[in-house]
């Protein structure tokens, strides 16, 4: 049963990080409750099962960190999180979810969420990812970091090759151009061989090629879908801390310690 912010403000340590739990699933908030108890460095504040509840406990308790799920109901990314930030600047989002889509990835760290971390975290990851965010870091998973660091290597330059291109059709450009047959393309991306078929037709058009010979040698003309010129580099993932975008210390906590990181590195 959820108790008002004001009980359990009263039993909260002077110095323990407050949460917010807002997730859509009662099991999920209850084994993050009974993980960050027995710590006396943390002290859940409060839960909520809906993007509104989110929102008005954010508002209500000015929680450290805020921990959601982007599958909540009534989520919305450029919104929900923007909002969150508005109303209490202090409060770091961490967004622990199954989704591990690169736009839903994007769209929450464009709106401002200070986290993303896959729901497979181990336990003690994701105690120590929370702590972090309280101190100011910008954290991310490890399988999320990879996605992140090739969308911001790849999308710019790909953006300005092939304006007229959305960026899925860049991407699904780029896979056809390093041999991808359309299934595995897909499989690939989590789309229907049907979505892909009508991205590929579109491409043509766009480019004015009759099929995907003529597609392939306009992508590799323009560097896609092999490596770039001697000397270009991309980001890469290694140890140590590191910035991303302007933003503080970015860190992945790894399945087995969060010592052992893997950290982005431009």
């Amino acid at each position: 049963m959820r108790r008002c912010p004001e009980e359990v403000a009263a039993e909260t340590q002077p110095d323990a990080v407050t949460v917010v739990l807002a997730d859509a699933q009662p099991v999920v908030r209850r084994g993050l409750h009974a993980l960050l108890s027995p710590s006396a460095e943390v002290a859940v504040t409060g839960e909520a099962a809906s993007a509104r509840e989110a929102l008005a406990l954010a508002t209500a308790t000015r929680p450290d960190v805020l921990v959601l799920d982007v599958e909540l109901p009534g989520f919305q990314a450029g919104v929900t999180i923007q909002e969150i930030n508005r109303v209490s600047p202090s409060t770091a989002v961490l967004v622990f979810t199954a989704v591990e889509d690169e736009h839903a990835i994007l769209a929450a760290m464009w709106a401002g969420a200070r986290g993303y971390v896959l729901k497979s975290c181990p336990g003690d990851g994701i105690v120590r990812t929370i702590r972090g965010l309280a101190t100011g870091e910008v954290i991310l998973g490890p399988r999320v970091a990879d996605k992140l660091i090739g969308q911001l290597s790849l999308e710019p330059r790909n953006q300005q090759l092939f304006p007229e291109l959305t960026a899925r059709e860049r991407e699904v450009l780029e896979l056809i151009a390093s041999g991808m047959r359309n299934v595995a393309i897909a499989a690939k991306l989590n789309l229907s061989p049907k979505t892909v078929s009508n991205h590929i037709s579109i491409i043509f058009s766009k480019l004015n090629v009759s099929d995907r010979y003529e597609a392939i040698e306009v992508a590799r003309r323009a560097r896609l879908g092999r490596p770039g010129p001697p000397g270009s580099h991309s980001p890469v993932v290694r140890g140590g801390s590191v910035l991303l975008t302007g933003r503080r210390n970015v860190v992945a906590p790894g399945a087995a310690a969060y010592a052992g990181t893997r950290s982005v590195r431009g």
